[in-house]
């Protein structure tokens, strides 16, 4: 792994929070001023300021951008030396801007079945982020739920695969729950680490996980014709 961050981000509820302490099982510093979900502090609020500016086309604020999250990571990074990176999920609607202000980011795309995340409490993407996204104002209901799924996991995997060679990797939460030892595998190898642990994880079904298969079957026709692209994409069809 080069000395580029080791970044983890996806939709919010997708369980990035598990892949921290495989991160940090590889060796990869995380750091330590985190909320209870592992997420950044400094870096969520610095996205609260800046990824709808970002979204709209605000380039002449990236200079200021990259001068403020250097100052960030600089408190953030507690051993300059070793291999270090953070989890925010909403890294993923800056992913194109953190990869041309860090030389030899790797990103951790985390997916979950979007027709799950329809029906989460979890939907402070959708209320922060969804008019920008979207293109439009609107309630915070499903089909508005996986419409920003579709876009911003879409966006953000067709950037990694055309210009992130070699420093992606896309895991999906359903198989770090059905295989994980597969799972921790994969995230050693990208870390460059030979092992991971998922020893200490709590590997626990949630009761979340395919909810929405007891949704109305229009309201389950609605989410398909909204998100099927990409939930053939990334194999939920």
């Amino acid at each position: 792994m080069s000395d580029g961050p080791l970044v983890i981000g996806g939709t919010g509820g997708s369980g990035t929070r598990l892949f921290v302490g495989l991160a940090q099982s590889a060796g990869v510093q995380m750091g330590t001023l985190l909320n209870d979900s592992e997420d950044q502090l400094e870096i969520a609020a610095y996205f609260d300021r800046w990824i709808n500016r970002w979204l709209t086309e605000d380039r002449a604020c990236e200079k200021i951008m990259a001068k403020e999250l250097g100052e960030i990571v600089n408190r953030h990074r507690a051993v300059p030396s070793v291999r270090w990176g953070w989890k925010e999920p909403r890294s993923v609607f800056l992913l194109e801007f953190l990869d041309r202000t860090f030389s030899g980011l790797r990103f951790l795309h985390v997916l979950r079945d979007g027709r799950d995340l329809a029906f989460s409490t979890n939907q402070n993407q959708l209320r922060k982020h969804g008019e920008v996204m979207l293109g439009s104002a609107g309630s915070v209901e499903p089909t508005r739920s996986i419409a920003l799924w579709a876009k911003v996991n879409g966006a953000a995997a067709d950037y990694a695969e055309s210009e992130m060679e070699g420093r992606y990797l896309r895991l999906r939460f359903e198989d770090l729950l059905s295989s994980p030892d597969e799972a921790a595998s994969s995230l050693a190898e990208f870390c460059g680490e030979g092992r991971t642990s998922t020893a200490a994880l709590e590997l626990l079904r949630p009761e979340s996980l395919g909810a929405w298969r007891r949704a109305p079957s229009e309201v389950i026709r609605r989410l398909t014709e909204e998100a099927g692209p990409a939930l053939a994409r990334f194999g939920y069809l």
